[in-house]
């Protein structure tokens, strides 16, 4: 059941089961979660949290809206931060996602780590995706595959090593960074997006408080018993609805040799990390590297001080740590 196409669970669903919802497309962005409204909502458990600002160093350089893919009438873009400096040696790519419960928040949610991870030799690509009040799941998968591809189709440009291409994201957005790294090679989630030509296989993942299953013991998305809940209106069914959509768009269904190393930047809020420890335990079958650094922090940790530079942190020594030279 691993590989179904989803096309073929779509089109089941249609003939045995309700018809996708599209209630939650409104063409119209949800601007509900925004630093400011991270920081109103995490200064009160936390008072000592503070807005980390943009580092704007004259070391690095900024691109700003540059369209990696067409779909119809929709143009997508990414920005992308990076040293001035010419070196020879090759770079590693850094493609941060941000989160939102696939419904909201935006790519400048994360400017501020792009701009620090690039001030230390990393390249840093921070992209929109289509979110569910434009498109239904799998479009966001889609996308992000369509942004690695372009990143590794680019890679003179930015003097990338294409054997050296991580994708990071937080919450909703590690979700989809996992999802990368666990469908690596999986064809059916490639989509009909842009320059299909090329890989879009991840080296490494760094999932920021994203889940792992959606359907799991340790998961709380799926109760629209007061509200639609942010993976109902993504996936355009309910959990009971479709548990096999579900499951599909959960990285922990797809995880297994052909995963990159993986590291865990998580919160306190032991529901953000569902999955993890299974996650873990089919990557340790393959010997593949995982490792898991927490703080006792709220969700939204990596955005404000004093987490967001212990985060850089960790990311850095990971990467250095998977990427070093034999």
């Amino acid at each position: 059941m691993k590989r179904i196409s989803i096309a073929i669970l779509f089109f089941l669903s249609y003939f045995f089961g309700s018809s996708q919802s599209t209630k939650g497309i409104t063409g119209k962005p949800d601007t509900s979660y925004s630093l400011n409204s991270a920081y109103a909502g995490t200064i009160k458990s936390n008072p000592e949290a503070k807005i980390v600002n943009e580092f704007h160093s004259p070391s690095i350089t900024e691109e700003k809206s540059i369209s990696y893919c067409t779909i119809g009438s929709r143009k997508l873009v990414v920005d992308a931060f990076y040293p001035k400096q010419q070196n020879n040696t090759k770079r590693i790519a850094i493609i941060i996602v941000h989160g939102g419960g696939w419904r909201t928040g935006n790519r400048t949610l994360h400017y501020s780590l792009a701009q620090r991870l690039a001030d230390l030799g990393y390249v840093c690509f921070t992209p929109e995706y289509r979110l569910s009040t434009e498109a239904l799941y799998p479009a966001a998968v889609y996308d992000i595959k369509s942004v690695i591809r372009w990143v590794r189709k680019n890679a003179a440009k930015y003097n990338l090593d294409t054997k050296k291409i991580a994708v990071a994201g937080h919450s909703a957005g590690g979700e989809l960074a996992a999802m990368m790294g666990a469908t690596n090679n999986i064809s059916t989630f490639e989509g009909t997006g842009c320059d299909l030509n090329i890989s879009s296989k991840v080296n490494a993942v760094i999932d920021i408080d994203g889940l792992l299953a959606f359907i799991h013991p340790e998961s709380g998305e799926g109760d629209d018993s007061k509200r639609i809940s942010a993976a109902t209106n993504w996936f355009g069914y309910s959990k009971a609805e479709n548990p096999e959509l579900w499951k599909q768009g959960s990285p922990l269904t797809h995880v297994g040799p052909h995963s990159p190393p993986i590291l865990f930047i998580n919160s306190n809020v032991a529901r953000m990390h569902a999955g993890r420890e299974d996650y873990i335990k089919i990557l340790n079958e393959h010997k593949i590297y995982s490792e898991i650094r927490s703080f006792d922090a709220p969700h939204s940790f990596c955005l404000f001080d004093p987490w967001f530079e212990p985060t850089v942190k960790y990311i850095d020594d990971f990467l250095k740590k998977i990427f070093a030279k034999k």
